[in-house]
């Protein structure tokens, strides 16, 4: 299967003995970019696929097509393994069965279903959970709906920052059981809480928001932390690039007088200019 050494790449990190950080990805140009400045994995996320996608906050607008057609873009331009954020599963244990599916075809290393209740319930200001039954359910139906063996499925919690500790040990141990590949939490705080969660499981763990007291790499891999995420920085600056270069030109800044513009170089090498120009000279037999 075609991407099956990217998916491979990633086992290769869950099996390991150290921690790493992804680059956060979201489109063709960010994922040459973290492969080109060697970052081992990238994390496509929920919330930064709903504002490129959409511009939209993370309040699950996005559809699944949407999510996949733009993991496809990604996966044609670069060949750095990515986990995909894919949420609840776009809907019960029957869709998240299909969402499995679909970013499997997409190109994606591997993703996470998590237990979080989306969207959204009526009338309800704080986030809640679905049920540990029904969560099992859906991670039982990702792995039924993965047809390469080698993709990852982590089974996703909230609960540390949702109800307790204690219940996202229960879930996590019940996810476990189901045969998913690794235990992705978030809502973590405290060494204590990442100590009790090792303790009590087996699989590698990925933590996604952590806190200050827990960006220490050595200390994560000692307790079977593969992949620690920094958050989303990069679509943050680059709105923010976007935003300033805007409103410089509105204001009259001539083009030229610009700052902060990649360089000619740089968006050649994004582009992979070296690349397609060879193919026009051997298919097209352009001369360059």
């Amino acid at each position: 299967m075609a991407f099956r050494s990217r998916r491979e790449k990633l086992r290769s990190i869950l099996s390991g003995g150290t921690c790493v950080h992804p680059g956060s990805v979201y489109d063709a140009i960010s994922i040459r970019i973290a492969e080109d400045l060697g970052f081992p994995l990238g994390m496509f996320g929920g919330s930064v696929a709903s504002l490129a996608v959409l511009g939209d906050p993370d309040v699950t607008l996005i559809t699944l097509t949407e999510l996949a057609e733009q993991m496809r873009r990604m996966s044609r331009a670069s060949t750095l393994p990515v986990l995909v954020d894919a949420d609840h599963g776009y809907g019960n244990a029957l869709n998240v069965r299909r969402t499995v599916q679909e970013l499997e075809m997409a190109g994606a290393a591997g993703l996470t279903i998590e237990d979080t209740l989306l969207p959204a319930a009526f009338g309800e200001a704080r986030t809640q959970l679905i049920s540990l039954e029904e969560g099992v359910g859906k991670m039982k139906a990702a792995l039924d709906g993965r047809g390469d063996s080698s993709l990852v499925i982590m089974g996703r919690t909230g609960a540390a920052s949702i109800t307790s500790i204690e219940d996202a040990i229960r879930r996590a141990q019940a996810y476990e059981a189901t045969g998913v590949d690794a235990l992705f939490f978030t809502g973590i705080k405290s060494r204590a809480e990442l100590e009790a969660v090792a303790a009590s499981t087996h699989l590698p763990i990925v933590l996604g928001g952590a806190s200050e007291e827990l960006n220490a790499i050595d200390y994560l891999a000692g307790r079977r932390v593969r992949i620690a995420l920094q958050g989303h920085a990069p679509v943050a600056a680059a709105t923010r690039a976007v935003y300033d270069t805007l409103k410089a030109l509105r204001e009259g800044t001539p083009p030229k007088a610009l700052g902060g513009l990649a360089s000619a170089e740089l968006t050649s090498r994004v582009m992979r200019e070296a690349e397609v120009k060879a193919r026009s000279g051997d298919f097209l037999g352009s001369k360059t």
